[in-house]
Protein backbone atom coordinates (compact mmCIF):
# COMPACT_ATOMS: atom_id res chain seq x y z
CA UNK A 1 0.00 0.00 0.00
CA UNK A 2 0.89 3.51 -0.95
CA UNK A 3 0.80 6.71 1.37
CA UNK A 4 1.24 10.25 0.95
CA UNK A 5 3.76 12.13 3.78
CA UNK A 6 1.59 14.50 5.16
CA UNK A 7 3.69 18.02 6.24
CA UNK A 8 7.14 18.66 5.74
CA UNK A 9 7.73 15.05 3.91
CA UNK A 10 4.85 15.85 1.41
CA UNK A 11 7.35 15.68 -1.29
CA UNK A 12 8.16 12.09 -0.06
CA UNK A 13 6.51 8.83 -0.61
CA UNK A 14 6.50 5.97 2.25
CA UNK A 15 6.23 2.55 0.97
CA UNK A 16 4.20 0.93 3.34
CA UNK A 17 5.75 -2.12 5.19
CA UNK A 18 9.00 -1.38 4.02
CA UNK A 19 9.95 2.22 5.19
CA UNK A 20 11.92 3.09 1.97
CA UNK A 21 11.65 6.73 1.03
CA UNK A 22 12.51 7.71 -2.14
CA UNK A 23 12.30 11.56 -3.74
CA UNK A 24 9.18 12.48 -5.84
CA UNK A 25 11.70 14.75 -7.91
CA UNK A 26 10.48 14.50 -11.56
CA UNK A 27 14.02 13.08 -13.58
CA UNK A 28 14.52 10.96 -10.42
CA UNK A 29 10.83 9.33 -10.57
CA UNK A 30 11.35 9.15 -14.30
CA UNK A 31 14.53 7.08 -14.43
CA UNK A 32 13.40 4.93 -11.53
CA UNK A 33 9.41 4.47 -12.91
CA UNK A 34 11.30 3.82 -16.52
CA UNK A 35 13.73 1.12 -15.21
CA UNK A 36 11.18 -0.61 -13.10
CA UNK A 37 8.39 -0.65 -15.48
CA UNK A 38 11.11 -2.22 -18.07
CA UNK A 39 11.89 -4.80 -15.33
CA UNK A 40 7.83 -5.72 -15.05
CA UNK A 41 7.79 -5.62 -18.85
CA UNK A 42 10.96 -7.92 -19.49
CA UNK A 43 9.48 -10.34 -16.57
CA UNK A 44 6.73 -10.67 -18.39
CA UNK A 45 7.98 -11.18 -21.47
CA UNK A 46 10.08 -13.95 -19.61
CA UNK A 47 13.29 -11.61 -21.12
CA UNK A 48 15.57 -13.30 -18.75
CA UNK A 49 18.81 -10.99 -20.06
CA UNK A 50 17.12 -7.72 -19.66
CA UNK A 51 15.31 -8.64 -16.16
CA UNK A 52 18.90 -9.92 -14.44
CA UNK A 53 20.38 -6.71 -16.19
CA UNK A 54 17.46 -4.27 -14.65
CA UNK A 55 17.58 -6.12 -11.37
CA UNK A 56 21.50 -5.90 -11.18
CA UNK A 57 21.28 -1.73 -11.94
CA UNK A 58 18.60 -1.28 -9.30
CA UNK A 59 20.34 -3.43 -6.94
CA UNK A 60 23.30 -0.85 -7.23
CA UNK A 61 20.83 1.97 -7.29
CA UNK A 62 18.95 0.50 -3.74
CA UNK A 63 22.39 0.23 -2.07
CA UNK A 64 23.27 3.70 -2.89
CA UNK A 65 20.08 4.44 -1.40
CA UNK A 66 20.86 3.07 1.49
CA UNK A 67 24.19 4.48 1.83
CA UNK A 68 23.07 7.81 2.18
CA UNK A 69 20.41 9.68 4.46
CA UNK A 70 18.61 11.05 0.94
CA UNK A 71 18.24 9.20 -2.10
CA UNK A 72 20.03 8.73 -4.90
CA UNK A 73 19.30 11.66 -7.31
CA UNK A 74 19.23 10.59 -11.18
CA UNK A 75 22.40 11.72 -11.85
CA UNK A 76 23.44 9.38 -9.23
CA UNK A 77 21.41 6.91 -11.37
CA UNK A 78 23.10 7.70 -14.68
CA UNK A 79 26.05 7.62 -12.79
CA UNK A 80 25.80 4.18 -12.05
CA UNK A 81 24.33 2.89 -15.48
CA UNK A 82 27.40 4.47 -17.38
CA UNK A 83 29.28 2.31 -14.58
CA UNK A 84 27.51 -0.69 -15.42
CA UNK A 85 28.29 -0.24 -19.47
CA UNK A 86 31.58 0.30 -19.38
CA UNK A 87 32.20 -2.85 -16.73
CA UNK A 88 29.98 -4.65 -19.25
CA UNK A 89 31.83 -3.56 -22.46
CA UNK A 90 35.45 -1.55 -22.41
CA UNK A 91 37.38 -2.70 -19.36
CA UNK A 92 36.14 -5.94 -17.91
CA UNK A 93 33.65 -8.35 -18.86
CA UNK A 94 33.62 -9.15 -22.51
CA UNK A 95 37.15 -8.25 -23.17
CA UNK A 96 38.28 -10.89 -20.63
CA UNK A 97 35.60 -13.66 -21.83
CA UNK A 98 37.43 -12.82 -25.63
CA UNK A 99 40.58 -13.34 -24.50
CA UNK A 100 39.00 -16.79 -22.57
CA UNK A 101 37.70 -17.75 -26.40
CA UNK A 102 34.28 -17.63 -24.69
CA UNK A 103 32.31 -15.35 -27.45
CA UNK A 104 28.86 -16.33 -26.56
CA UNK A 105 29.48 -14.92 -22.91
CA UNK A 106 31.03 -11.89 -24.44
CA UNK A 107 28.25 -11.04 -26.86
CA UNK A 108 26.34 -11.79 -23.73
CA UNK A 109 28.10 -8.79 -22.06
CA UNK A 110 27.81 -6.54 -25.35
CA UNK A 111 23.89 -7.09 -25.40
CA UNK A 112 23.51 -6.24 -21.99
CA UNK A 113 25.52 -3.12 -22.77
CA UNK A 114 23.45 -2.39 -25.33
CA UNK A 115 20.17 -2.53 -23.57
CA UNK A 116 21.18 -0.39 -20.52
CA UNK A 117 22.76 2.70 -23.25
CA UNK A 118 19.02 3.00 -24.04
CA UNK A 119 18.75 4.50 -20.38
CA UNK A 120 21.29 6.77 -20.26
CA UNK A 121 21.25 10.26 -21.83
CA UNK A 122 23.46 11.43 -24.43
CA UNK A 123 26.26 13.71 -23.71
CA UNK A 124 27.04 16.93 -24.48
CA UNK A 125 28.68 17.23 -28.11
CA UNK A 126 32.35 18.74 -27.54
CA UNK A 127 30.30 22.29 -29.85
CA UNK A 128 28.09 22.35 -26.61
CA UNK A 129 31.13 21.71 -24.09
CA UNK A 130 32.96 24.76 -26.31
CA UNK A 131 30.17 27.35 -25.96
CA UNK A 132 29.77 26.83 -22.29
CA UNK A 133 33.14 26.71 -21.49
CA UNK A 134 33.95 29.68 -23.32
CA UNK A 135 30.64 31.75 -21.44
CA UNK A 136 32.83 30.45 -18.01
CA UNK A 137 36.23 31.26 -19.01
CA UNK A 138 34.59 35.02 -20.51
CA UNK A 139 32.90 35.58 -16.86
CA UNK A 140 36.08 34.14 -14.69
CA UNK A 141 38.74 36.63 -13.64
CA UNK A 142 41.67 34.83 -13.56
CA UNK A 143 41.79 32.88 -16.97
CA UNK A 144 44.91 30.67 -16.29
CA UNK A 145 43.45 29.12 -13.27
CA UNK A 146 41.68 26.07 -14.80
CA UNK A 147 40.34 24.50 -10.85
CA UNK A 148 38.09 27.57 -10.82
CA UNK A 149 37.09 27.26 -14.47
CA UNK A 150 36.10 23.80 -14.00
CA UNK A 151 34.19 24.61 -10.66
CA UNK A 152 32.25 26.93 -12.62
CA UNK A 153 31.85 25.10 -15.74
CA UNK A 154 30.23 22.04 -13.24
CA UNK A 155 28.24 24.95 -11.54
CA UNK A 156 26.12 25.09 -14.36
CA UNK A 157 26.96 21.75 -16.18
CA UNK A 158 25.99 18.13 -15.04
CA UNK A 159 28.95 16.04 -15.01
CA UNK A 160 26.77 12.88 -15.38
CA UNK A 161 26.01 14.77 -18.83
CA UNK A 162 29.85 15.32 -20.30
CA UNK A 163 32.73 13.16 -20.89
CA UNK A 164 35.37 14.72 -18.03
CA UNK A 165 38.69 13.71 -20.36
CA UNK A 166 36.46 15.67 -23.30
CA UNK A 167 35.61 18.69 -21.14
CA UNK A 168 39.31 18.78 -19.22
CA UNK A 169 41.41 18.81 -23.02
CA UNK A 170 38.60 21.63 -24.32
CA UNK A 171 39.39 23.49 -21.19
CA UNK A 172 43.13 23.68 -21.86
CA UNK A 173 42.92 24.25 -25.14
CA UNK A 174 40.33 26.81 -24.51
CA UNK A 175 43.08 28.52 -21.85
CA UNK A 176 46.10 28.61 -24.07
CA UNK A 177 44.49 29.50 -27.42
Amino acid sequence: MLRIASGARAQTRLLAGRGMRYSTAPEQEDLRKRLTSELKLAMKGKDTIKSTTIRSVLSEVYTADKAQPSPLPATGIVSILRKAVARRVSTESATQFEQASRSDLAEKERTEADFLQTFIPPLLSEAEIDRRLSEVIAKTDNKKNIGVIFKQFYAVVDRSSVDTDLVAARAKALVTA
